[in-house]
């Protein structure tokens, strides 16, 4: 006689760890911007991050979360040294296998690095031998995810609201109804409210059947008129970003995979683009977001300005607009003959000048500028009022705390309200 033996199924310790939450706990890491390293150098984007590094941010999210049981954790990190816990190496390599299954994570191939030939980190910069180092690349899966999760995050902490399309001002007969009707014109979409032509057919001609439809009688919805908007995210990444004790440039990262989610899958219509101000300005594509570092040290405000300018010359939108995030005031100006003119002290009345001028011809584009500002300079308010008068947008004194709430808040209720 045979017999068939069950036990019970005892999976590995890594299966029972929700990954999505794991890379949730992992944000800070895949969006890094330089802070930690401030003082020691920067560079505009970072040339990958290595396994090891991977590694180590796993260990303090299972450290400092509630991922695994916590006898388990009392097991397992007991000794967090991973060259002496082979348990715990064991798990931190599992999770990774699962991020790579499931296309978080995309793994490279091991490569030879050199140390730099300038000094990054005193004596770390100085390895004893080239070593292969493994890196890894954030997919498009994951800079999707997280920008939902910051979106849910920041419109949750807004309150319950139904969005859609852009509301504006102006009456049409577009698809959101408001509930009221008006007679049929020329031109006009056939959203016809049954109700309202049968009414005015049988009050015309009584109740005798069939009812005979006349032109006149033809009643549309009066709905809410709704725009499409071509947007460009003008992105301070000088240094003074990291400075001051306070990481500011994450955050925006943030709000800038949040916005560009709600574009995506709110706004199907609109446009988003990328455009980092520095020394100098460049656009630069959404899924390369998660690996933009910041530096150089100045502020070029107007180079920024007038890339975006002519990017959105080239969109047909019913509104165009530039939302502008910066901490500092302008401190640099690209010459007409390529040469960058640098000065970080005070107001310079040519940089300001010439910065000025660029914003009346984004007015005279029919370009909005709404300005969130991350400090409380008086030079910097000084400024960003000048700003705001010549092109009547809007200036929002933030934090890095409250810039998502702000800018998802402005994005989606005044699209085309303009300021008197």
């Amino acid at each position: 006689m045979k017999f068939t033996r069950y036990t019970r199924f005892v999976g590995e310790p890594a299966d029972a760890i929700d990954l999505q939450e794991l890379v949730q706990r992992l944000s800070d890491f895949f969006l890094q911007s330089g802070f930690e390293s401030q003082f020691y150098g920067f560079h505009e984007m970072d040339p990958g991050r290595t396994m090891d590094q991977l590694r180590e941010a796993i260990l303090r999210a299972l450290q400092e979360s509630d991922l695994i049981p916590q006898d388990l954790a009392e097991e397992l990190l007991g000794n967090p040294d991973l060259s002496h816990n082979e348990s715990l190496r064991q798990l931190i390599n599992q999770l990774i296998e699962r991020l790579s299954q499931e296309a978080f994570i995309s793994p490279q191939a091991a490569q030879v690095t050199s140390p730099p030939q300038s000094s990054v980190r005193g004596s770390l910069a100085q390895r004893e031998k080239d070593q292969p180092l493994a890196r890894f690349e954030l997919t498009d899966k994951t800079l999707d995810f997280l920008g939902f999760k910051t979106l849910k995050d920041l419109m949750g902490s807004l309150g319950h609201s139904s969005f859609g399309r852009h509301d504006t001002r102006e009456l049409a007969t577009g698809v959101e109804s408001g509930g009221s009707s008006r007679p049929y014109e020329f031109g006009d979409t056939l959203n016809l409210d049954i109700s309202a032509t049968l009414f005015s057919a049988v009050r015309r001609e009584g109740t005798r059947v069939p009812i005979a439809l006349d032109y006149p009688d033809l009643m549309v919805h009066q709905s809410e008129y709704q725009s499409s908007c071509a947007t460009v995210l003008l992105l301070d990444c000088s240094h003074s970003m990291i400075l001051y004790g306070e990481d500011r440039f994450t955050p925006a990262k943030r709000v800038a995979l949040a916005l560009s989610h709600l574009i995506r899958t709110q706004y199907p219509a609109d446009s988003l683009h990328l455009v980092l101000f520095h020394d100098s300005a460049e656009e630069i594509p959404l899924p390369e977001l998660a690996r933009i570092q910041v530096g150089p040290y100045y502020t070029n405000t107007r180079e920024g300005l007038r890339l975006a300018r002519r990017i959105l010359a080239r969109e047909k939108k019913d509104m165009r607009q530039i939302v502008m995030i910066t901490d500092g005031k302008p401190s640099a100006l690209t010459l007409d003959d390529g040469r960058i003119y640098k000065n970080a002290f005070g107001l310079d009345p040519l940089v300001v000048s010439q910065t000025l001028e660029e914003v009346g011809r984004c007015k005279r584009s029919s370009i909005l500028i709404n300005t969130f500002m991350l400090a409380s300079d008086y030079s910097l308010i000084h400024f960003v009022q000048k700003v705001t008068e010549l092109c009547r947008g809007k200036a929002y004194f933030t934090t890095p705390l409250t810039l998502g709430q702000y800018l998802l808040m402005d994005y989606m209720q005044k699209k085309t309200r303009h300021i008197h």
